[in-house]
C-alpha cells in the first residue's frame, strides 16, 4: 500500500472533512502525507479547518481505519482512484464539486472520447424502453460510454440496452460498491463490470443509500458526461435533478418529448420548452447539436489521413486539442503553444478549412472528430 494512497484515503474517511476541504488541505500542504505532520496551529490556519477537524487530523485513527478500507476493497474485488490520479474521470474533474476519489469495480475506462449518460423516470413506460433502444442502437457506431445510475427505469434500460450492442457502461451508485442497489439488478451489475464496464461510487464500502445521496450521485452522472439524455421524466424527480447539475456545468442536456397529456413526459417537455435541453427526436439531433461523427466514417478517416500533411506548429496545436479532449479556449491554447493570439486564429482557421478543427462558441476551439 502506498502511503500517500493511504494519507489521501484517510482524508476522505475523516469526520467533516469533505471533497472540497481535502483538495485544499492537499492543495496547502503539498501531500496528503504531510497534512497529517502538520502542526495543529498551522492547520487551524487553512480556510475551513476549525477546532474540531484539526484535532481529528492529529489522531492516528483515519490513517489506521484508511489501512482497513483499503484491504477491503481490494477483497471486494474494488479499487480506488484519486482526484489527480491519470484514470480519474477527466471530466468529472472540471466541475467545481468533484469527488475527491472513487471507488469502482470493473475497467475503470472512464475517459472514452465520447460519454453519454442516459436518465429517466424508475416508471418507465414501453414508449420510454423503446427510445433508450433505439438512442443506444444508434450510439453503437460512435463507441460511446453509456452512463446511468443502475436506478429502476429507465437507468437499468440503458444499461441493458449498451450491453445489448457490446458498449461499455458505468452504472454510478448511491451506496458503496459492495452493496448493490436494487439488489434486484445485481446480475446486470455484474454482467456490465465483466463486459468493459464499471460500477463507481464516491461512497466507503458498506453505505447504505440514502436520500441525501442520490442527488449526491446524480452530480457525478452529470459530471461524467458530454451529453445527458433525459428520456421520461416527471415534473420532479432525479432525472430533472441530473439535467439541473448538467447545465451547471456546462454540458448539452437533450430531452425526448412526449405527449403533453403524459405525466412521465412532463419533465422532459418542460425542459425542452424552459430551453434547459435540446429536442431530441432522434441521434441526427445529437451528432448535429454536438457535431459528432460516427468513429468508422469516412469523413473522419479522411480527416486524419490529412493529419499527415500538418506542420511543425499545427500538429503541435492538434496534439494539444487531442490530449485535452475537450474544447480548449484561444488564450490557453496560446499559452501552451507559446504563440501569440493572432497567429494562433489564423493557424486555427487553416486548421477548420481543413476540416481538422472545429470552432465553437466562446472562443473555444476542438478536434472535429471529437
Amino acid at each position: 500500500m502506498n502511503p500517500e494512497s493511504i494519507a489521501r484515503l484517510a482524508l476522505h474517511l475523516t469526520h467533516g472533512i469533505g471533497s472540497q476541504l481535502v483538495k485544499q488541505l492537499i492543495s496547502y500542504c503539498g501531500t496528503a502525507e504531510n497534512v497529517f505532520r502538520t502542526p495543529k496551529g498551522k492547520l487551524l490556519k487553512i480556510p475551513g479547518i476549525g477546532e474540531v477537524n484539526a484535532q481529528s487530523l492529529h489522531r492516528q485513527k483515519p490513517l489506521k481505519e484508511a489501512e482497513q478500507e483499503w484491504l477491503k476493497t481490494e477483497k471486494e474485488g474494488g479499487k480506488i482512484i484519486f482526484f489527480n490520479d491519470p484514470e480519474f474521470p477527466q471530466r468529472l474533474r472540471q466541475v467545481y464539486d468533484a469527488p475527491a476519489l472513487l471507488y469502482y469495480k470493473g475497467e475503470g475506462q472512464f475517459n472514452q472520447k465520447k460519454c453519454v449518460a442516459i436518465v429517466g423516470s424508475r416508471r418507465a413506460t414501453r414508449y420510454g424502453k423503446e427510445r433508450v433502444e433505439e438512442i443506444v442502437k444508434d450510439l453503437a457506431p460512435h463507441h460511446a460510454l453509456i452512463i446511468s445510475g443502475l436506478a429502476y427505469g429507465i437507468d437499468i434500460h440503458a444499461h441493458r440496452a449498451a450491453l445489448n450492442q457490446n458498449l461499455s457502461t458505468v452504472g454510478v451508485m448511491a451506496s458503496g460498491i459492495d452493496i448493490i442497489y436494487p439488489s434486484s439488478h445485481r446480475a446486470t451489475a455484474l454482467e456490465m463490470t465483466k463486459a468493459g464496464g464499471a460500477l463507481i461510487s464516491e461512497n466507503h464500502l458498506g453505505t447504505q443509500p440514502d436520500a441525501p445521496k442520490f442527488p449526491a450521485r446524480n452530480r457525478i452522472i452529470a459530471g461524467m458526461a458530454d451529453v445527458v439524455i433525459v428520456v421520461e421524466a416527471a415534473a420532479r424527480g432525479g432525472a430533472l435533478i441530473t439535467a439541473e447539475f448538467a447545465n451547471d456545468y456546462n454540458r448539452d442536456v437533450f430531452a425526448v418529448p412526449g405527449k403533453v397529456t403524459d405525466p412521465l413526459s412532463e419533465g422532459c417537455n418542460n425542459l425542452i420548452k424552459g430551453n434547459k435541453a435540446h429536442l431530441l427526436t432522434s441521434i441526427a439531433d445529437l451528432e448535429y447539436i454536438m457535431r459528432w461523427e460516427k468513429e468508422d466514417s469516412p469523413e473522419k478517416k479522411y480527416i486524419w489521413e490529412s493529419l499527415q500533411q500538418l506542420d511543425a506548429n499545427e500538429a503541435a496545436v492538434v496534439k494539444m486539442l487531442q490530449d485535452k479532449g475537450e474544447p480548449i479556449l484561444i488564450d490557453e491554447l496560446s499559452w501552451q503553444s507559446q504563440m501569440n493570439v493572432s497567429q494562433l486564429a489564423s493557424l486555427l482557421l487553416n486548421l477548420e478549412f481543413k476540416g481538422i478543427v472545429k470552432s465553437l462558441p466562446g472562443k473555444m476551439f476542438a478536434l472535429a472528430s471529437s
